[in-house]
């Protein structure tokens, strides 16, 4: 689990429409089209209209910090999100946070860096609720782990797809809420359906096991299929294992030996599957080898 996220353009555009769905917004519209020149363009307009208008020093920010328009500059960016957080813009404080936590654009600060999510939190920023809870959940206490339960549970609700991941392990462990394998279940489709590979990996497992949900080996061949072509080692593991034993999917042990190679690629070998596909043919394994280097060069 990566401790801390930078807001993509999806989340961050998804968190400015409901700051500025009253009225028209040239500069985040120019944005979301993927005119970054003219986004740049239209922020820098309004603050020499406003100086004091943290929406378009937030925007700034994020061109700066993703590069898009303007170079990339972590140092630039920090600029213009302090002066947006100095306003109470809690986007600029959410990413001012992160930026402190890791260093960028900046002298590494842990402190500062929490102390800005916690500001962003309290305005009801998901991103900085995730973040927040996944530094809390290295605490041993129990009042801290129920607390991330609760900010990830917001962060959750705003569809953040890392967040109803982290609170799925929660409530699979019973750990800061009652255990709950059906919750669980629920969150992981819920990531899963949000992109989360992770998410579509543990909502399989359940789906194959029955935990939480009713069992059905095909449907969790297929959520592991989903995350096996994004690149997931474990979900190409549990695929090839699939295919091999011809459980939930009919038995092709030149596709489970695609999977398998690609897995072990990225360090996850399998002496089960070593056994099971060991009487491939020269011709099978060519096969194989040549359709692990397709999905790979599709990725």
């Amino acid at each position: 689990m990566r401790l801390f996220r930078l807001l993509a353009s999806a989340a961050f555009l998804a968190l400015a429409a409901t700051a500025h769905a009253a009225e028209p917004d040239l500069a985040y519209g120019a944005f979301q089209r993927g005119l970054y020149r003219a986004a740049f363009q239209e922020a820098t307009q309004r603050l020499d209209r406003n100086r004091d208008d943290a929406a378009a020093m937030t925007l700034l920010g994020e061109l700066y910090n993703q590069g898009l328009g303007v170079g990339a500059d972590p140092r630039k960016a920090a600029e213009w999100y302090r002066l947006a957080a100095e306003r109470g813009d809690a986007n600029a404080m959410a990413s001012l946070g992160l930026m402190a936590l890791e260093g960028r654009g900046m002298d590494r600060d842990p402190a500062q860096g929490r102390d800005w999510l916690e500001k962003a939190a309290a305005k009801g920023n998901p991103v900085a609720s995730h973040n927040l809870a996944l530094l809390l959940l290295s605490s041993a206490t129990e009042q801290d782990v129920k607390r991330a339960a609760e900010l990830l549970r917001r962060a959750a609700q705003s569809e953040i797809p890392d967040a109803q991941h982290a609170l799925g392990v929660l409530y699979l462990k019973g750990r800061g809420v009652e255990q709950d394998a059906a919750e669980a279940a629920r969150l992981f489709k819920r990531a899963a359906d949000n992109g989360s590979s992770v998410g579509e990996v543990e909502y399989a497992i359940l789906l194959f096991n029955g935990d939480g949900v009713t069992a059905s080996e095909s449907q969790a061949a297929r959520y592991f299929r989903r995350a096996a072509a994004k690149g997931n080692a474990i979900a190409q593991n549990r695929l090839a294992r699939l295919l091999a034993a011809g459980r939930g999917v009919p038995q092709n042990k030149v596709d489970a030996a695609a999977w398998h190679i690609l897995a072990a690629a990225q360090g996850l070998t399998d002496p089960w599957l070593d056994d099971a596909l060991k009487d491939l043919s020269a011709e099978d394994r060519q096969r194989a080898e040549r359709l692990a280097a397709e999905r790979l060069g599709m990725r």
